[in-house]
């Protein structure tokens, strides 16, 4: 796929994401899709695989949050197999306290699926919010 299919690829998932409906980024993933988490701290790990990322990550997250999770790209830019998408997360957790973070996804495509995602975001906020991963 080119650069600019690509870039559609995550335009219209985080259209979606950004209504709290997940179903077209968990139909994107790579059955061996991996997601980092970047940084030095409790929430910095590696989810392998797309039951990992559905299981460890995701369950994680419903657990502990209100509703569904909200995410809205601010912007993305496409170069080859690597879509970069800057975004804001709206939740709120099950207490009630809002979780705002803000994240840079750097996502690799190919064939159409996703194969790996990079996360960049407020570990420290993470922490402070979930406990450790």
């Amino acid at each position: 796929m080119s650069a600019a299919e690509n870039k559609r690829l995550l335009e219209g998932i985080f259209a979606e994401m950004a209504k709290g409906n997940a179903s077209l980024f968990v139909e994107a993933m790579a059955d061996d899709f991996q997601w980092k988490v970047m940084g030095r701290k409790n929430w910095t790990r590696s989810f392998d695989g797309k039951q990992a990322v559905l299981n460890d990550l995701f369950g994680l997250l419903r657990s502990r949050l209100e509703g569904n999770i909200v995410t809205t790209a601010q912007r993305i830019i496409a170069d080859g197999d690597f879509v970069v998408v800057e975004a804001r997360g709206s939740s709120r957790t099950k207490t009630g306290a809002a979780y705002d973070n803000a994240y840079c996804f750097v996502f690799r495509v190919e064939g159409g699926k996703l194969k790996e995602v990079r996360e960049y975001m407020d570990t420290e906020l993470a922490t402070a919010t979930f406990g450790k991963a």
